[in-house]
C-alpha cells in the first residue's frame, strides 16, 4: 500500500545547497551583484506598483520581502523575485473590479495554489504552454503595459484610468487637450537615455574609446557600471526640481513614499469573496508559474549554475505571495530583466538576491523622502523602454516562416489579450493549440489499402488511432459493406504508434460490421501500447488469428 503512495518533493531551497560550498570570494561577488540589483530594482517597483493602480511603497515593499523570501526558499541559485511588469494589466483590472482588500485575497489564495502545485510536482506542466501562446500574450501585455503610461508620458489630467483597452483609448482621446510637453519631455528623455546609456559606454562606442585614449580618470569611468534606469531616475529629478517643473510627483499624487516599515494587517477575508475570486486567483497564479519557470530557464542558459528545480521555484514563490498580502504587497515572480542583470553582475548564489532586498531596505528606509520630487513622467519613460524590451517583437516579422497553426495561435493570444484579458487570452491559446494538436495528428494517422486477394482486404496502419482520427476506419467500414460477404480484412499495425478507447470502439465497429457479413477481422504486427490495451479489453479474443 506504501509503495502506492505518491512523492513529494522535499523542500529544498538552493540556498541551502549552495551554502555548503560557500566561500568569501563568493560572498564579495554576491554582495557587489546584489547591490546592483538592488538599485536596479527601485525605479522598477515604484513604476510597477504605480502603474497597477497601487501607491509605490506596494511595490518597494513587495520587492523587499518578496525577493527576499524568493531568494531564500527558490530552487534557483541566481533568479530575482518581485513585482513584474506582467502582472500590471491583471492587478490593475483585479483593483478596478475588485478593489485593493480583495486584490490582497487574491494574491494570498494564488500563492496557497502555488505553494501547491510546486508540493505536487506540478513545475513541468507549465513547460507545455506552447511558446506561440507565451510570445503572444507577452506581447499582448506589453503593448497594454505601454498604453497605460500614455496618461504619465503626456501629462494628461485623468483622474483615473479606466481598464478596458477601448475605454482607455477614448479617455485618452478626450482629456488630449491636457497635453503637458514638460511631461512629454521628461519621458522622452527618459526613454532615450535609457537606449544611448549602455551603448555609450560599450568596448566599441566613439565615446568610449575617446576617454581611453585620453586616460581618462577611473572616477569618471567607474559611472559606466551605474544601471541607466538610475542615472535618468536621479538625472531628471534633479533637472525637473531644480527647473521647477509644472509636472505631477510622487509627492503630489501619493504625499510620499512613508520611511517607515510596512505594517502587518490582516486581509478581510472570507469564503464567499473567495469564490468571486476564483479566476483573477487563477490567472495570477498561472501568470507567475510561467513568469518564474521562463525567467528560470533563461538563467539556466545564461549563469553556469546548477540548473533550477521548478518545483522548489514554484513553493518559494508560493510561499511570497502568500506572506506579501500581509504587507500590503502585490503579486510577485521572477523578474528577467533584475535577474539577468544579477548573472552579468557576477552573482554565485541566492545570497546576492537577499542582498538585493536589503539594499532596498536600507535605500528605502534612508531616502523615501527623497523619492516625492521623482515625476511620474520619469517612471513612465522607464516602463515604456521595459514594455519595448519586454516584447518579442521580431516574432511578428518572422511568423510568415511558421505554420497557419502557429500563426493564428500567436496572433489570436496576442489580439484577444489587448482586447479582452490575458485570463481569456490564454485559455483560448490553449484551446486553440489542442484542437490543432489533435487536427494535425489526425492528419497523420493513416489507413492505407494495400491490395485485396482471396476474399481478403489489407490496410497498413500508421499513426495514432485516435478520437480525433476514427473517421478514417470508417473508410474500410463502407469498403467492407460494398465487398462481397465474408470478406476478411488483415490490418497491418507495426506502423500503429498508440491507440485510444475511442480508436478501439472504431475497430470494435468494424469487427461488427465483418461479423453481420460473415467476415472476420485480423490484426498483425501490434506493438506495445495498442496490444496492451486491445488484450485489457478482451477485443483480442475476437480477433481472428492470420492463416
Amino acid at each position: 500500500m506504501l509503495d502506492r503512495m505518491p512523492s513529494f518533493p522535499a523542500f529544498r531551497p538552493r540556498l541551502v545547497q549552495d551554502l555548503r560550498s560557500y566561500n568569501s570570494e563568493r560572498l564579495f561577488k554576491d554582495m557587489g551583484a546584489g547591490a546592483t540589483v538592488g538599485i536596479v530594482a527601485l525605479p522598477l517597483a515604484m513604476a510597477f506598483a504605480i502603474a497597477s493602480g497601487l501607491k509605490p511603497e506596494a511595490g518597494l515593499w513587495t520587492a523587499i520581502i518578496a525577493g527576499f523570501l524568493i531568494s531564500a526558499l527558490g530552487g534557483s541559485s541566481v533568479q530575482i523575485g518581485g513585482p513584474a511588469g506582467a502582472f500590471i494589466v491583471i492587478v490593475y483590472g483585479i483593483v478596478e473590479r475588485y478593489g485593493l482588500a480583495n486584490l490582497l485575497i487574491s494574491t494570498l489564495s494564488a500563492g496557497v495554489l502555488l505553494f501547491l502545485m510546486g508540493f505536487f510536482k506540478l513545475g513541468s506542466l507549465v513547460r507545455y504552454v506552447p511558446i506561440s501562446v507565451v510570445i503572444g500574450f507577452t506581447n499582448g501585455i506589453a503593448v497594454l503595459i505601454a498604453l497605460s503610461q500614455l496618461r504619465d508620458v503626456l501629462g494628461l489630467q485623468i483622474d483615473k484610468m479606466p481598464a478596458d483597452f477601448f475605454q482607455q483609448i477614448a479617455t485618452l482621446s478626450r482629456h488630449i487637450d491636457t497635453f503637458n510637453p514638460w511631461a512629454f519631455g521628461l519621458a522622452v528623455a527618459c526613454v532615450l537615455g535609457l537606449f544611448l546609456w549602455p551603448r555609450l559606454w560599450a568596448n566599441e562606442s566613439g565615446f568610449r574609446k575617446k576617454l581611453d585614449e585620453i586616460d581618462a580618470v577611473s572616477a569618471l569611468k567607474a559611472t559606466s557600471r551605474v544601471p541607466a534606469p538610475i542615472i535618468a531616475l536621479v538625472s531628471l529629478t534633479l533637472l525637473a526640481w531644480a527647473l521647477k517643473l509644472p509636472v505631477e510627483t510622487i509627492g503630489s499624487r501619493f504625499g510620499g513614499i512613508p520611511q517607515s516599515l510596512p505594517a502587518f494587517q490582516l486581509p478581510s477575508f472570507s469564503w464567499e469573496t473567495v469564490k468571486l475570486l476564483v479566476v483573477p486567483t487563477l490567472t495570477i497564479a498561472l501568470l507567475g508559474a510561467i513568469e518564474s519557470l521562463l525567467c528560470a530557464r533563461v538563467a539556466d542558459q545564461l549563469s553556469d549554475r546548477p540548473k533550477h528545480d521548478p518545483n522548489q521555484e514554484l513553493m518559494a514563490q508560493g510561499v511570497a505571495n502568500a506572506v506579501v498580502p500581509f504587507f500590503g504587497g502585490m503579486p510577485a515572480t521572477g523578474t528577467i530583466a533584475r535577474t539577468v542583470t544579477n548573472i552579468r553582475a557576477g552573482a554565485t548564489s541566492p545570497v546576492a538576491g537577499l542582498v538585493h532586498a536589503a539594499t532596498l531596505a536600507v535605500v528605502v528606509l534612508a531616502a523615501a523622502p527623497l523619492a516625492k520630487h521623482i515625476p511620474l513622467a520619469v517612471l513612465a519613460g522607464v516602463l515604456l523602454f521595459v514594455a519595448w524590451n519586454m516584447g518579442e517583437w521580431k516574432e511578428f516579422a518572422r511568423l510568415k516562416q511558421f505554420s497557419g497553426h502557429y500563426r493564428l495561435m500567436l496572433l489570436s493570444t496576442f489580439f484577444v489579450t489587448i482586447v479582452f484579458d490575458l485570463t481569456v487570452a490564454v485559455e483560448l491559446g490553449l484551446v486553440l493549440a489542442v484542437v490543432l494538436f489533435v487536427r494535425r495528428q489526425s492528419e497523420i494517422f493513416r489507413a492505407e489499402p494495400r491490395g485485396a486477394a482471396s476474399g481478403r482486404l489489407h490496410y497498413q496502419l500508421y499513426g495514432s488511432l485516435f478520437f480525433g482520427a476514427v473517421a478514417k476506419i470508417d473508410r474500410i467500414v463502407d469498403a467492407v459493406e460494398s465487398a462481397p460477404e465474408g470478406a476478411h480484412v488483415v490490418l497491418d499495425a507495426s506502423q500503429l504508434i498508440s491507440l485510444d478507447t475511442t480508436g478501439l470502439d472504431a475497430l470494435e465497429q468494424l469487427h461488427k460490421s465483418l461479423d453481420k457479413r460473415g467476415g472476420y477481422l485480423s490484426i498483425t504486427g501490434l506493438n506495445e501500447q495498442p496490444r496492451s490495451l486491445i488484450v485489457r479489453s478482451g477485443f483480442a479474443a475476437k480477433l481472428h488469428p492470420v492463416d
